[in-house]
């Protein structure tokens, strides 16, 4: 009895906790790509490459995972770059320019490997 209670609770509460992933202050949904596929990669993977888990509040980015060295770049609707950085070691949180309004590319370069979402300031 205590089994089928605990898995109707569980199924109950479920979709709660899918909607709390969903919701706004959730982590920005990257998408991974090569800078240049066409070039071979010095060294093969023997693990996926991870999106790093950053998350933005106004105007504020916080990373969860580091992005020590990383280049960080916002590109406008023409895709103009209009801010760029190097995250610093040991970075939780960056500010991004206040006066930037809009919807941007929010895109970090690791190497090879570029992670970007649209995100609006």
């Amino acid at each position: 009895m205590f089994k089928k209670l605990l898995t109707l609770l569980c199924i109950l509460t479920m979709p709660a906790f899918m909607n709390a992933v969903n919701a706004p202050g959730g982590p920005i949904p990257f998408q991974a790509g090569r800078i240049n596929p066409t070039h071979p990669l010095p060294k093969p993977h023997k693990s996926p490459v991870l999106a790093p888990t950053v998350y933005i509040d106004g105007n504020v980015l916080t990373f969860e995972t580091p992005c020590d060295g990383c280049l960080l770049q916002l590109v406008d609707e023409n895709d103009d770059v209009v801010y760029t950085t190097i995250i610093p070691a040991g970075t939780t949180t960056l500010a991004l320019p206040s006066d930037l309004e809009g919807t941007f590319e929010l895109q970090i370069i690791d190497g090879e490997w570029m992670f970007y979402s649209d995100i609006e300031l």
